[in-house]
């Protein structure tokens, strides 16, 4: 039993914490994500399975860390816990290079699409979606983390334009205000 809650937690947890602890800040707000993985001038495939560049791996290394972190105390609860982690990890490793695939090829047969999609499980030609269009196809592994990240993406930049717009009025009141000061200084 503790194999298979261990299995699933290091996967769907983990996704959710790649996906929304990592992936949507860095589409919000750094740079290192989308200029190594988003970097069009390079092929995705170079960047998620065979670049040795620091900062790919960094980017690659991020992206798993909650994967890792929840594994972590499942290698204290047992052999079976341990071995239910680990099995999520390689899981999931596994499926990072399947999910880069499309650019050397692959095309999911509709079996497998069936299957995946019952399971809401991100396919290649899922991800390949987001790297033709970052805004979308969110979640590492699974496609249900999809919606509610591009409705935090949709939140979070309307806020973040509200304000940039709130901040522009201010400044041109205060530009104003600052006018009407001088001038009335120059007056007396």
């Amino acid at each position: 039993m503790m194999f298979f809650v261990s299995l699933v937690i290091v996967l769907i947890v983990g996704d959710l914490g790649s996906t929304f602890l990592y992936h949507i800040p860095q589409h919000l707000w750094f740079k290192l994500h989308l200029r190594t993985h988003h970097d069009r001038n390079r092929s995705y495939w170079d960047h998620a399975i065979l670049s040795k560049d620091p900062e790919i791996l960094l980017d690659g290394l991020l992206g798993a860390l909650p994967y890792i972190v929840l594994a972590i105390p499942f290698c204290f609860l047992g052999p079976w816990a341990a071995a239910g982690a680990i099995l999520g990890l390689v899981l999931g490793q596994l499926h990072v290079w399947w999910r880069h695939t499309v650019e050397i090829g692959w095309s999911s047969p509709p079996w497998l699409v069936r299957i995946a999609r019952i399971f809401q499980i991100v396919l290649p030609e899922d991800h390949n979606g987001h790297h033709v269009n970052p805004d979308i196809e969110f979640g590492d592994i699974f496609r249900f983390y999809d919606a509610p990240a591009r409705a935090i993406l949709t939140y979070v930049r309307s806020v973040q334009r509200r304000r940039r717009t709130a901040l522009k009025r201010l400044e041109r009141i205060r530009a104003l205000r600052a006018v009407r000061s001088l001038r009335t200084t120059q007056r007396a």
